[in-house]
Formats: structure tokens, C-alpha cells, sequence
């Protein structure tokens, strides 16, 4: 076959192709040109699902000339030279996309700018007609029939309308998500379906657009790449990655790093197959993000990845570790409460200790300190914690082969029962749930306490499991584990990629007890390690740790290896359900909480307490209406 050039016609629809696939990518188009020509209100209106769309702004509008230009492809008021792609400040290239659209579709384009007339262009498929004068406001009004009716192939694969009406909801939900500044009407089948006002924060915008509150704002910044987020609390989930938005340089993007970088920082708060409800924005300089790497510009690249995950993660955990909705939920009716979410780390000084007299003997022995939790690490190595008791755990596991298995399980050495010791200043308030008037204990199980307008209900089990690991958490992070050192140097094979990843947070490794030398480009050499690792895991354990490194970066992908391995071992090192508890050790285990922000949620993601208000049941005995 011949070697030809393709007809202009085909070339547009080509473009078109690439730049509106569904109703959806059309309706994004137009609404970033309105925000890009400085809109601070846009309406949009939406029938035939997505195939007829109008969308109106109040920008600055064009003049006679620009409109011709406006549908002409490679036009646009952007760009000046090849330099100028990898500094975009603005959404993309306005002629562009409205080339493509306008091959596709019956295009109307009505503008004025704030001096002159108002001017009309129409183009049919891809065929422009002369401009003319019309009365118009200020902006820019642009409407789109009949898209995809000469490209039969492609319409033909479009959803039904209230499918593809569904997708362009979600669209708009980003392009509001992106600008807070900006009013936004979606009318659908003639009724208004959304009015976005501009907001003053993006807390105030996530909570408007996801329909959840409260949601809880937090920021972080590594080496540049700074990251804000909104998050709902732990306990309000999905059950898919839907309600994940990502942004970079306020585009709507699908990252799987950044979407990674949020769920490890919901890590030991969700259980298995919850997602959380989180926004996340991302800025950088310009020319470290590459944006053009799809058509869509729906993905980006960062020049230095791992900033942009660690940033993320900082601030999601950042949020987190407060637990803002526990003093939300537990705070009293009458609002004198105050609370330090700082876990308190002072001097040691003399407390008196209280045994618990659990009726299961394998317990009879656990001690809480009467004063709430205090960690030194000075105090508390791992071992001693671990020597204090004999296990008489009978739990058996299968599937060694298994990475995760080695990890949780085979990891493990020898179960053993926690002792927590407690200190505080007599002069430091009490805490949130030491304030919690302890009632009783139902069912063997749950701690029955009240606050001034609730019943609370606590899972003994979930609480003492989170006190356990966050004590196990902050003896490995306080470099006090015991370490055996290796005779012979354990030699472990790896990839070349993967030493590589391991010998640059070589220091943290070491902190964390694994000390190793690189003997070769392919491998370590392991002097010494945790005396909780067994030898047989080490190898998956620094692989696991490897990719996660390089996928993640940052010495916190071992601590969260180490964390499975303490939430293992916390599961099977506390008070169980059934087992009865005296006032007094309902009391201690509430005190030592409150030095955990996050113990509302066990290590699984459990929740720990549950909440009635009296409000509810006052109701429920038709003592109110």
C-alpha cells in the first residue's frame, strides 16, 4: 500500500479521538477552558446524556479574531515556545481541545470580553462558518450538539445516558475539588443537580463536594513537593478506592503511588477491604512533573517520586495520629473537656502498680500501672517485654511459603504476654477516656461506660491489643531491640535495583536492628538482626522491604514490616474476650489509652468503642418524640 497523507478530516477526528473519548472528557475540556480564561462562576447543563452540553462562564472572554483561531488545532494563547510544556501553570491548550470537539460535533461559540461586542461562530463537524456580532454577556458561552454523530463507531460504544451523566458528575466533582474559588450549576434533564459555592478552604470544599463531615485537613512538604489533604475519620469508609481524589498542580490525576501513600497512611485503622474518604493536592515546581504523559493528562510523573509519596503520607498520617474524632465523639455534652493528643513522654517517676486478677490464669499475672501509659524507651526493649511471661498460645499456621504468612507468622519468635508500665505527672490533666464513667463489663467482653450525653461500649480485646502494639511500635522506633549478632555473616542474594534500594536508608535499617554491608552488586551481608526475627524470614522480610523502598522510599517501609509483625503479636499478647475484668482494671486499661491518639481503632482496623447516645435511646423508650 502507498505511503499517503491522511485528509484533514480524519486527522481531526484522530485528535478528537485522543482528546474526547466519552461526553465526559468533553464537559472537563470546556469547564478547565472556563477556569483558565479566569471564571469564577460556570454553569454547566448536561442532556442526551453528555451529548448535548452547554457550559457558560463569566472569564474574559475572546474577540472577533481569537474565535476562528479558538477551533483551529495547534492554536492557543499558552504556549510560545517548546520550553514553555514543561512550566504549564494553566489546565492545557484551549485551541486544542476545542478543535477536537468541534470535528466531532454541531459547536456554537458566543464571547465577549469586557470591552467590545459579543461574537457568534458556528462549526458543524469540523467546518467553521463566518463570525458574527451578537449581544452577549461577558464570558464565554460554548454549546456542543450532536456529539459523535458522524463518528458512528464511537457512538456506538457510548453507555447509556444515565451512565455516562454519572461519569460527568464525577468529573465536575474533581474540576470543583481542584478550584475552590470558583461557583459551579450542574443542570441535568432541566433540574439544577448541584450549586457549588466557592469556598475559603479546601476542608470546607471536601465536605461539600463529598457530602461528609467533619473531615480533617492536614499538610506536609519534602524537599519541595508539598502535599494538603482531607480525610474523614477512620470509621466512616468505602468499600471501594472511588472516594480516593488525587491531584497534582490542581489536575485530577489516577496515581497509583499516591493513592498507595494514602492508604499506608490509614495503616493499622482499616480492616480488610475498607477505603477511606480522602483528597489529597499536590504542588511542585512545574518542571519537576511531567503532565503530559497521556492524552488526558489523567497521569503524571514526578522527577523525584518518593518526595511526592512521603509527602502525602506525612500529611494523611499527620492528621491521623491526632485523632481528632475521638475528642469529637467522646467529648461531653457540656464541652469542658480538654485534651493532649501529644503522647505524654516525661521523667520516670515512682507509681505504684495493680495486678490485674484476670480469671483466666495464662493472664493472672498482666499488670497495668494505675496512672496512665508513659514510654521511655530507655525503660522498655522488646525482649524484656517479651521474657516477662511464657506463651501458652496453641495457634498453629500454614502456607509458610507465603510472604505475608513469613511476615505475620513465621517471623514471630516465641508468643509471650505484655506487661504495660504507666507513668504520668500528677499536675497533667486526665485524659479522654479516663474521664469515661466505667459502668460494668457486658458479656465478658465489652467495658459498659458513659459520658455526660452517651453509652459507650469498648471491646476490651481491640483496646488492649492498640496499647500493646503502640508500646511494641515505640520500643523497635526507639532503637531499643535486642540484637543477635551472627558468627558468620548471613549472605542474602537480591536484585541489583534492590541493594541499591537497601544500602541508601542502610542507617535506618541499622537503627532497626538489621545491620548489613553490601559485599556485592547483587548482595548483603547480614552481621546481626532482631532476635524476634526467625533467620528463615529475614530473606522475604528484606525483600518485601526492598520493593517496598523503591516503590515508597523511606525508612518508614520497614517500620511498617515491623508494624505487622507488632500487630501479631499484640493480637495474641492481651486480654481476650470472655475474660472477665475487675472496676479497677476496666479503670487502667481506659487511663492507658488516653496516651494513644489512635486508640479508637485496633492495629486490624477494628473499631474499639461504640457510641449511643442518650438522645437515641431516650427515644427508643418513647420518653421523646
Amino acid at each position: 500500500m502507498d505511503i499517503h497523507i491522511l485528509a484533514p478530516e480524519v486527522i481531526d477526528q484522530i485528535a478528537a479521538g485522543e482528546v474526547v473519548e466519552r461526553p465526559a472528557h468533553l464537559v472537563k475540556e470546556l469547564v478547565e477552558n472556563a477556569m483558565d480564561a479566569g471564571a469564577d462562576s460556570i454553569e454547566i447543563q448536561v442532556e442526551q446524556g453528555g451529548r448535548w452540553v452547554k457550559v457558560r462562564d463569566n472569564g474574559k472572554g475572546m474577540g472577533r479574531e481569537d474565535l476562528p483561531l479558538s477551533v483551529a488545532r495547534h492554536a492557543t494563547s499558552k504556549i510560545q515556545n517548546s520550553s514553555d510544556l514543561w512550566r504549564l501553570q494553566s489546565y492545557g491548550f484551549r485551541g486544542e481541545a476545542l478543535a477536537s470537539i468541534s470535528a466531532v460535533s454541531r459547536t456554537t461559540i458566543i464571547s465577549r470580553q469586557k470591552q467590545g461586542f459579543g461574537y457568534q461562530m458556528i462549526t458543524e463537524f469540523g467546518n467553521s462558518k463566518d463570525v458574527t456580532e451578537v449581544g452577549a454577556e461577558l464570558g464565554t458561552t460554548v454549546l456542543v450538539e450532536d456529539l459523535f454523530s458522524n463518528v458512528p463507531a464511537r457512538l456506538k460504544f457510548l453507555k447509556s445516558d444515565s451512565a455516562e451523566v454519572t461519569q460527568i458528575k464525577n468529573v465536575l466533582k474533581a474540576l470543583a475539588l481542584s478550584y475552590i474559588n470558583v461557583d459551579l450549576r450542574v443542570r441535568a434533564g432541566g433540574k439544577l443537580l448541584y450549586f457549588w459555592q466557592k469556598t475559603d478552604s479546601f476542608k470546607e470544599r471536601a465536605e461539600q463536594i463529598l457530602e461528609k463531615s467533619p473531615m480533617y485537613f492536614g499538610e506536609a512538604e519534602v524537599e519541595g513537593v508539598k502535599a494538603q489533604v482531607c480525610v474523614c475519620p477512620p470509621n466512616v469508609t468505602t468499600g471501594n478506592s472511588r472516594q480516593i481524589w488525587m491531584f497534582a498542580q490542581k489536575r485530577w490525576v489516577q496515581d497509583r503511588s499516591l493513592q498507595a501513600a494514602i492508604m499506608d497512611g490509614f495503616r493499622s485503622l482499616l480492616m480488610h477491604g475498607e477505603f477511606p474518604y480522602a483528597v489529597a493536592w499536590v504542588e511542585c515546581d512545574p518542571e519537576e512533573i511531567d503532565v503530559n504523559i497521556h492524552p488526558t493528562k489523567s497521569q503524571v510523573k514526578f522527577l523525584k517520586a518518593n518526595n511526592a509519596f512521603r509527602a502525602v503520607n506525612r500529611a494523611v498520617r499527620g492528621v491521623l495520629e491526632t485523632a481528632p474524632w475521638v475528642k469529637d465523639t467522646l467529648e461531653s455534652s457540656g464541652g469542658q473537656i480538654s485534651v493532649d493528643y501529644t503522647v505524654r513522654q516525661q521523667p520516670a517517676k515512682e507509681t505504684s502498680k495493680q495486678n490485674l486478677s484476670f480469671s483466666d490464669s495464662s493472664f493472672q499475672k498482666t499488670q497495668f500501672n494505675t496512672k496512665s501509659f508513659q514510654q521511655e524507651a530507655s525503660e522498655l526493649s522488646v525482649m524484656e517485654t517479651f521474657r516477662t511471661f511464657a506463651s501458652n498460645s496453641n495457634v498453629k499456621y500454614k502456607d509458610d511459603n507465603e510472604l505475608d504468612r513469613y511476615l505475620e507468622h513465621e517471623a514471630i519468635g516465641e508468643e509471650k504476654i505484655i506487661v504495660y508500665n504507666s507513668e504520668e505527672s500528677s499536675s497533667q490533666p486526665e485524659g479522654q477516656w479516663a474521664r469515661l464513667q466505667v459502668l460494668g463489663q457486658a458479656d465478658l467482653t465489652y467495658i459498659v461506660a458513659q459520658n455526660d450525653s452517651s453509652l459507650i461500649l469498648v471491646d476490651q480485646h481491640a483496646a488492649h491489643e492498640r496499647v500493646a502494639y503502640e508500646s511494641l511500635m515505640a520500643a523497635w522506633t526507639g532503637g531499643k531491640v535486642e540484637v543477635q549478632n551472627y558468627l558468620v555473616p548471613l549472605i542474602v542474594d537480591l536484585e541489583a535495583e534492590q541493594v541499591e534500594a537497601l544500602m541508601t536508608q542502610v542507617e535506618d535499617v541499622n537503627r532497626l536492628g538489621v545491620s548489613m554491608e553490601q559485599t556485592g552488586p547483587e548482595s548483603v551481608a547480614i552481621n546481626a538482626a532482631p532476635v524476634i526475627l526467625k533467620e528463615k524470614a529475614l530473606l522475604p522480610a528484606l525483600k518485601k522491604l526492598a520493593d517496598e523502598m523503591l516503590d515508597k522510599g523511606g525508612s518508614f517501609a520497614l517500620e511498617k514490616v515491623i508494624g505487622d509483625i507488632c500487630a501479631t503479636l499484640a493480637c495474641h499478647s492481651v486480654v481476650r474476650a470472655g475474660q472477665a475484668l475487675s472496676q479497677e482494671e476496666m479503670k487502667a486499661l481506659l487511663e492507658q489509652m488516653d496516651s494513644f491518639p489512635m486508640s479508637s481503632f485496633c492495629p486490624h482496623g477494628r473499631p474499639v468503642y461504640v457510641e449511643y447516645s442518650f438522645t437515641k435511646v431516650e427515644k427508643d423508650f418513647g420518653r421523646t418524640v
